[in-house]
């Protein structure tokens, strides 16, 4: 099943290139707004699944055209995104030691939304394209063996950064929990239509231009071992996300203006757009352009607007 939400916050089911308005069928579940709504009906899904079933079903459409999509996961209680998690198509000769961040909420946005690009002197800014998984009941010290039967499903993820923020080594936080820098979307696919999370093509395009383009199998830690290690450190629950990683090497500078795609195979397409009313610029190359021409740093340097030096 694909869930999204709509318009002013009604649950969907997706049938195609239609949207079926499920939201009488949830109405019981105890919230105070659609962040508690979705992550109840997470916990309860089992209960009330065939309801959406059979609305989706026996009710009529309307075009998924004629709708704003909205985030369908508005209000994570926790966004816990991997780090280094990609083998780098296989030019890394071990995977880096597990680890992640956290990420907050207040960042999320969904598809058709605007990724706003801060005044601050980040030495690049960048999205990297990634599968996240949704938890679907509570995940406490789980091993890898069982880590699979909490996740609910998944969706898109795009994790905006702000790169190089002084002072040096007091990065995560600054860099990632700007507003509007975790774009998701544009629906959740409950688990059962993905059977295997772990071959997935994601590509992501800037204006039209394919930037990234990798696979999961290339996943250094795998997704159990991704869950299993966040929950010995912290208790997951019903509606929290878990973005994967990324392949580092088609990262490329967010600019204003740019029409961001990212598709996930088996998820379909979320669509964004960046704003700088700074209107700072950068060369549009990619990290892995920018090494080969020998370039020094991890990226392209800033060349116009405040903070270019």
């Amino acid at each position: 099943m694909k869930l999204v939400m709509f318009d002013d916050w009604h649950l969907g089911v997706l049938r195609g290139e239609q949207v079926v308005d499920v939201t009488a069928e949830v109405r019981d579940i105890p919230h105070t707004g659609p962040g508690d709504l979705m992550s109840g009906l997470i916990a309860r899904f089992d209960a009330y699944r065939p309801r959406l079933e059979k609305a989706a079903q026996s009710s009529p459409g309307v075009p998924l055209a004629g709708v704003r999509l909205r985030p369908p996961l508005p209000k994570p209680g926790n966004i816990v995104c991997m780090a280094v998690n990609y083998m780098e198509n296989g030019t890394l000769k071990e995977p880096a030691p597990i680890n992640a961040f956290h990420k907050a909420a207040t960042a999320i946005i969904g598809d058709g939304d605007t990724m706003v690009l801060p005044d601050a002197p980040a030495s690049v800014f960048e999205g990297e394209a990634e599968l996240a998984l949704v938890i679907g009941k509570r995940a406490t010290r789980v091993s890898q063996a069982d880590a699979m039967k909490h996740v609910f499903g998944y969706t898109c993820f795009i994790d905006g950064s702000a790169r190089g923020l002084p002072p040096a080594n007091n990065v995560f936080f600054q860099a990632k929990s700007r507003d509007t820098f975790a774009p998701i979307g544009p629906c959740l696919v409950t688990a059962d239509e993905i059977p295997e999370p772990q071959k997935l093509a994601i590509r992501l395009t800037n204006n039209g231009q394919t930037m990234q383009d990798f696979n999961t199998d290339d996943m250094a830690h795998k997704i159990p071992h991704c869950i299993e290690w966040a929950s010995s450190i912290h208790t997951l629950e019903p509606g929290d996300l878990l973005a994967t990683g990324t392949n580092h090497r088609g990262l490329h500078p967010f600019m204003d203006g740019d029409k961001v795609e990212l598709t996930i195979e088996k998820i379909g397409t979320l669509r964004i757009a960046v704003r700088d009313d700074l209107k700072r610029g950068w060369g549009r190359v990619t990290r892995l352009q920018h090494k080969e021409r020998g370039g020094e740093g991890a990226h392209t340097p800033q060349t116009t607007g405040k903070y270019a030096k």
